[in-house]
């Protein structure tokens, strides 16, 4: 991919297709501005070059209709107040309005373009909507990883109608982690995955079965594992449709030499609203009416000696219901265990990323990944339509 240092940005208009998919609350303020954040060093380049940038993205789900609450108009507020200058939000993402306000764009200033999403085209990767994003740039720049494993226009189709496209900065750090990380990972290499599904991840974990030393199973997903080992998990979240899965899974590993842990006990309660009743029970003795939704003492010093024993550390997924107290403390350990490790600590997910957040470790770990489902998708092999869309891009130029 070509990266932004490759290109010309002098008087050019810079098509820039950022992630500002951010959580507003009820007042439409911005709750989490880490995706913010993340594209200034791309937004800065092109201001401190003389370019003049078009920012575009999408804000939530409203189905190719125009929709307030989804309007991109608040978080162009709260950019410009960061940036320090006037981030004004156009109508639209196309149209003469919006062709006159990048038209008189001048060198260092910021355009927000409004919810690509309002349009229904985006989704289909049309190509006249392409085009007509097209039409708005001299140059394109992706720095919106956490959208690049959709082939939507704004991130696809519009490759072929600019000459130039380079990857963001954010685009580019992602990339380089990942490689860093699973590409030619110093070893041993760890995996930690947790979250609440088995069937959500049978690509993810066959593909880390691959390539990983040691895989580290919490989370609800691990009831499904410890009841295919025939452990009975009381009234636990499972998959019972998934317990062949699961055993096929730890059969591969073993066959790999892969070594997998599981939680060996538990933090457990007749349901989430029940912190009174909060037990640690081994999993060998969960009581029937009881529910697993942390990992306990033991369980967290096992998976820290794994992990102290690591070079290189995925994480995606917390191994617990951390936004219930109690059932944070183990997630939280992880995050504080990763803090401390000599090695290469790579973070993926939404959920996970918040949980590292609230423990106040997000500074302290090596990365932590903007991207929920792209991030995954690199996991498990798949090539990412956005990047492929760069390359393709930089091969015909």
């Amino acid at each position: 991919m070509r990266t932004m240092d490759e290109i010309d940005l002098v008087g050019k208009r810079v098509f820039i297709r950022v992630d500002f998919n951010v959580p507003l609350d009820k007042e439409r303020r911005v709750k989490d501005d880490l995706r913010i954040r993340a594209i200034l060093p791309s937004l800065r380049k092109v201001i401190e070059n003389g370019g003049k940038a078009i920012l575009a993205s999408h804000l939530g789900r409203p189905k190719g209709k125009v929709a307030e609450e989804f309007s991109l108009k608040a978080v162009g507020d709260y950019l410009s107040a960061i940036l320090g200058r006037p981030v004004p939000t156009a109508p639209d993402c196309t149209g003469g309005e919006v062709e006159r306000m990048v038209s008189e764009l001048k060198a260092g200033e910021v355009l927000l373009l409004e919810n690509l999403r309002f349009h229904p085209e985006e989704e289909k990767d049309d190509e006249e909507f392409s085009k007509r994003l097209a039409s708005l740039a001299d140059v394109y720049v992706n720095d919106a990883f956490a959208v690049s494993h959709r082939a939507h226009a704004s991130v696809h189709g519009i490759t072929r109608f600019v000459s130039v496209c380079a990857a963001g900065y954010q685009m580019e750090k992602e990339i380089t982690y990942f490689r860093q990380a699973m590409v030619e990972p110093k070893r041993p290499l760890g995996m930690v995955i947790g979250g609440a599904k088995v069937s959500t991840k049978i690509d993810l974990l066959e593909s880390l079965i691959a390539k990983a030393d040691y895989l580290i199973i919490g989370g609800a997903m691990a009831n499904t594992f410890l009841k295919a080992q025939a452990k009975d998990v009381g009234k636990s979240l499972v998959e019972d449709d998934h317990l062949k899965t699961a055993a096929r899974l730890l059969d591969q590993a073993r066959q790999k030499g892969v070594k997998v842990y599981l939680p060996i006990d538990a933090v457990v309660a007749p349901s989430l609203e029940s912190c009174g009743d909060v037990e640690q029970v081994s999993v060998e003795k969960v009581p029937p009416n009881m529910q697993i939704f942390d990992i306990g003492t033991e369980t967290v010093a096992v998976f820290k000696a794994v992990l102290q024993q690591c070079k290189t550390v995925i994480w995606n997924g917390p191994v617990g219901a951390f936004e219930f107290p109690p059932f944070h403390k183990g997630t939280f350990a992880i995050a504080d265990c990763l803090c401390d490790l000599d090695a290469l600590t790579v973070i993926g997910g939404g959920d996970t990323a918040a949980a590292v957040n609230q423990a106040g470790d997000a500074g302290k770990v090596s990365y932590v990944s903007t991207g929920g489902g792209a991030f995954l998708e690199l996991l498990e092999g798949k090539t990412l339509p956005g990047v492929a869309a760069l390359e393709e891009c930089c091969a015909r130029s």
